[in-house]
């Protein structure tokens, strides 16, 4: 399912900035810095440390960093058109002379996290705490952002995984880039815990907060100045709504910066292109164990089953339990059902279903996809 989101509102963005600067008790920022995407905010915060100067010729030397900047520092003032880098494909020219002038020039000043995001975010989730107690609080949250929150979380933590790993690991640059996300207030994606606070009526002290996560990305405040992110161009989601796309990448942001993904699990670039021709033997050799599952994924768990000759654990009347032992990892359990109800043609369509690994029979394999146990599991009848 692919979406396109909307780029950011800016000035709807950078008023939410100056009311959380205001709310915190601190004067709002001079300058706004806009860049294309979290992976380019990580970056530029790192350069403008006033401790960075030797690396910073280091990071704007790799190529895969340069990209995700624009071509001149004076661009991060510019409209949206102007903030792409350029992007894959793009061989916009970037003056290293005027970047690092501009960087000697510039002071962003101390971060302003803890004040503007953490400590009002600390201070409401006290209050609402003691009003609702323990249980109320649980509630609230379980009516609100718990719905979001385990997909937001896991996406935010792959996007910080990513940042950190630009560029040549041997280089000191990566832990750098990956501590630097963990300085920035995350946008939209802080909508989960402020979607709570929003249905408890205390939202007006962290409105701020909330209009910056209705119009933009990732954002880093400091003093003098803050750097915001603009959103995803692109996103693509599997019905279950895991990353996922076979023909691209499942989340992409306007300078190139983007996380590849089928059905939920990590995958480097171009990757599925690499599948024709396909093997079981092939598969039973790659060595990691996250590729190896997107490979039995792209295969079909029937083919492999078949192609070595698998024999199954149990069967009964509701289907048959198969296993696959993989090295390295834990293996994989299916339950082969076939549906009760006839395709147009007439014929019934055969389906795997995966379980955990400690279901030991076809009956608990199928109980299990509808939550229940093995002897809850009766149908009168199936449809």
């Amino acid at each position: 399912m692919p979406f396109t989101a909307l780029p950011a509102d800016r000035p709807r963005a950078e008023a939410g900035v100056r009311a959380a600067y205001t709310a915190a008790g601190l004067t709002p920022p001079a300058r706004f810095l806009w860049v294309s995407s979290p992976a380019a905010g990580a970056l530029l915060s790192v350069l403008l440390r006033p401790d960075r100067s030797a690396l910073r010729v280091v990071l704007l030397a790799a190529p895969s960093l340069r990209s995700l900047l624009p071509a001149e520092p004076s661009a991060l003032l510019g409209p949206a058109s102007a903030t792409s880098s350029g992007g894959p494909g793009q061989d916009a020219p970037r003056s290293m002379e005027s970047w690092l002038s501009w960087l000697s020039e510039t002071t962003a000043g101390a971060s302003v996290r803890e004040s503007v995001r953490t400590s009002p975010w600390e201070r409401e989730r006290a209050a609402a705490h003691a009003e609702l107690g323990p249980r109320g609080w649980a509630e609230a949250w379980s009516r609100t952002g718990a719905f979001t929150w385990d997909r937001v979380n896991e996406l935010v933590t792959r996007l910080r995984r990513a940042i950190g790993a630009l560029g040549d690991p041997e280089d000191p640059h990566g832990p750098l880039l990956r501590a630097a996300t963990l300085d920035a207030v995350l946008g939209q994606h802080d909508a989960p815990w402020l979607e709570l606070f929003a249905s408890l009526g205390r939202s007006q002290p962290l409105h701020g907060l909330a209009e910056v996560a209705a119009s933009a990305g990732w954002w880093w405040p400091y003093e003098n100045l803050v750097i915001l992110s603009e959103r995803p161009a692109e996103l693509h989601r599997d019905e279950p709504g895991r990353l996922h796309n076979g023909a691209g990448p499942a989340l992409a942001y306007p300078d190139g910066f983007a996380l590849h993904a089928w059905r939920g699990m990590p995958i480097p670039p171009g990757f599925l292109e690499t599948l024709s021709g396909l093997t079981a033997h092939r598969i039973l050799d790659e060595e990691n164990a996250e590729l190896r599952r997107v490979m039995l994924e792209h295969f079909g768990y029937d083919d492999y089953l078949r192609e070595v000759g698998a024999r199954p654990l149990h069967k009964d009347e509701t289907g048959v339990l198969w296993r696959i032992d993989l090295p390295g990892d834990e293996p994989v359990v299916m339950v082969e059902v076939i549906n009760s109800t006839p395709e147009p043609d007439g014929t019934y369509r055969t389906y795997y279903l995966r379980v955990p690994p400690h279901i030991s029979t076809a009956r608990a394999g199928v109980a299990w996809t509808f939550g229940l146990t093995e002897d809850e599991y009766r149908p009168v009848k199936e449809t």
